[in-house]
């Protein structure tokens, strides 16, 4: 049994996570961030016993440690990390250069580094620190994206944080090695998650799953698989790699 902190927890890909962590027996900490409804909707899913809820806004800078230590509180210790909670592309926050103006440009830059940079780097430090400090060997896996290689030209920022996410976890992939603690990426294309429904039903829906030649998008549950895998013992040698999970919609060199 291992203790298990995913943080964005509350739906999606970090739903089906913790569910996948759960069945195999492993205590879950479901980290939200503002919907405690959804957060305890998760948790009352999980198989097994033992799971909690933990918050934070991960924008804050100290957030980071409070949810690394309440799960370290809740759980009584932390073996794998996934940082899964991100900002994603939506319509809401599309920056094309030649059409927004500069307070925008900045305003959604900034958020966007916030949440899934700096938010899954202070988290890491936290429990690598907590790791090295125990002695243990440990898993981390980052939640990145197929847009950090293909480009986001409506979204430069979304493209950019996640290429910077991944990037992050191939140093401390390197850094974290003489501790025994392995860190890896999942680099999905399009998946079907609750908030992309909306998407898929609507015209565009047929242009998204043309991009893979499956002639469908990506589910939570085939992410979540990949993300169990990348933290189990039998995935330490894969430590600094990103996994490509697109069905074959962008194929890197």
């Amino acid at each position: 049994m291992r203790r298990v902190l995913i943080t964005g927890a509350s739906r999606g890909i970090g739903r089906a996570a913790a569910s996948a962590f759960a069945a195999r027996g492993d205590r879950v900490a479901v980290h939200y961030a503002r919907d405690r409804a959804a957060a305890e909707q998760t948790l009352q899913a999980l198989p097994g016993s033992g799971h909690v809820i933990v918050a934070g806004d991960l924008t804050d800078p100290d957030a980071a440690q409070r949810i690394a230590s309440d799960t370290v509180q809740a759980l009584g210790g932390i073996d794998v990390l996934v940082n899964n909670a991100g900002m994603a592309p939506t319509p809401g926050n599309a920056h094309r250069v030649a059409e927004v103006e500069a307070a925008q440009w900045q305003q959604v830059w900034q958020h966007m580094l916030e949440v899934n940079v700096l938010g899954p780097v202070h988290l890491t430090y936290a429990v690598a620190r907590h790791l090295i400090a125990r002695g243990a060997p440990g898993h981390i896996v980052n939640v990145g994206s197929r847009g950090a290689f293909r480009g986001e030209p409506d979204y430069p920022a979304y493209g950019a944080s996640k290429a910077a996410l991944q990037a992050f976890g191939q140093s401390m992939a390197i850094a974290l090695a003489p501790h025994g603690i392995s860190v890896a990426s999942v680099a999905p294309g399009f998946v079907r998650t609750e908030r992309q429904e909306a998407k898929l039903a609507a015209p565009e829906g047929d242009t998204l799953r043309a991009e893979s030649p499956f002639g469908r998008v990506g589910t939570p549950d085939e992410i979540a698989a990949a993300i169990v895998y990348l933290a189990s013992p039998q995935a330490t040698w894969a430590s600094g790699a990103i996994l490509d999970l697109n069905g074959a919609s962008y194929l890197r060199p």
